[in-house]
């Protein structure tokens, strides 16, 4: 079955990832729960990871604030909190590794010649290869690194989503390594970070199941692990839009955490935890000693996104 952990992770190591551009909202909740449930229930380890490469993005104080409240929602960490902004050189050398294997180039091209030249994508316009065939046209300087995307597809199975499979040529094109205000993309830093860590499950947002085709590509290049990969429903409200820190949404409060991870449980497609018996002890350590015992990935939607008014 899909939901299943391979047999050969015996070692099991997730991560939850947030960028500090404003406070936990509960989109981001719901993708901590299931990360978070998924490991312990495995017996697993339990990373934090702060995705702080785009410092004009993030605001600051949010690092610290959505740490403390995953600390009051009864988060534990297993190792200390590695900071993205902090890697640049690890990031570097894997681009020049990829470089010294031909398999990237420079490209001078600006956004306005991409989408005006490119087809539409899901993401964006899809990079027509401009610089790849002919080069940089004389007195063009580079302003980003691309990869060069092969053609035949990338298949995974997703422990949520199921049996995947994209063409990253036709789907994406060749994509950038190293943006233009010389800040390693995303693509390159997760893929990195996820094996530097030693990650064998990532469990994130469908948002980024378009991307793991690119990392799994990146992975292989770099003859790094590919962690198996479960994607949960996409937070969003009623009217379709993402729930995110640029929609102002509203953030979860620390204050009163249980009602916010019942909710998410329930989404998840959990069956309903007992509530606690006793007002001795914590009620957030009895909900994710409960939690931990019967978490089944299995019962999670294997959808794109789900509603938070939806009951």
């Amino acid at each position: 079955m899909s939901g299943q952990v391979s047999a050969a992770r015996a070692g099991y190591r997730g991560r939850f990832a947030p960028s500090p551009t404003g406070p936990l909202h509960f989109g981001s909740l719901l993708a901590a729960v299931a990360s978070y449930a998924d490991a312990r229930a495995h017996a697993g380890a339990w990373l934090v990871r702060m995705e702080d490469l785009d410092r004009a993005r993030e605001v600051p104080g949010a690092a610290d604030g959505i740490l403390r409240t995953l600390q009051a929602f009864g988060f534990v960490w297993d190792e200390p909190v590695l900071f993205q902004r902090h890697r640049s050189d690890a990031y570097q050398s894997a681009l020049d590794r990829l470089a010294a294997r031909g398999l990237t180039y420079p490209c001078g091209c600006s956004r306005a010649e991409i989408a005006r030249l490119g087809l539409p994508g899901r993401e964006g316009p899809i990079y027509p290869g401009t610089c790849r065939t002919a080069g940089l046209p004389p007195g063009r300087l580079p302003r980003t690194v691309r990869l060069r995307a092969p053609a035949p597809p990338i298949a995974f199975v997703d422990r949520i989503q199921g049996a995947q499979e994209q063409s990253i040529a036709e789907a994406v094109g060749d994509f950038v390594l190293r943006r233009a205000d010389g800040i390693h993309a995303y693509q390159l830093a997760v893929v990195v970070d996820d094996a530097w860590q030693g990650i064998t499950q990532v469990v994130r947002g469908a948002d980024l199941l378009l991307s793991t085709p690119r990392q799994i590509l990146l992975q292989r290049f770099l003859d790094l692990l590919q962690p198996d990969y479960a994607h949960v429903p996409l937070a969003v409200d009623t009217e379709g839009r993402k729930l995110s820190k640029s929609l102002a949404a509203a953030p979860v409060d620390p204050s009163d955490p249980l009602p916010a991870l019942r909710r998410a449980w329930e989404l998840l497609g959990q069956k309903a935890l007992p509530l606690e018996s006793s007002r001795r002890g914590c009620p957030i350590e009895h909900f994710w000693s409960q939690a931990s015992a019967r978490w089944r990935i299995e019962r999670v939607p294997a959808s794109a996104s789900i509603a938070i008014g939806d009951a």
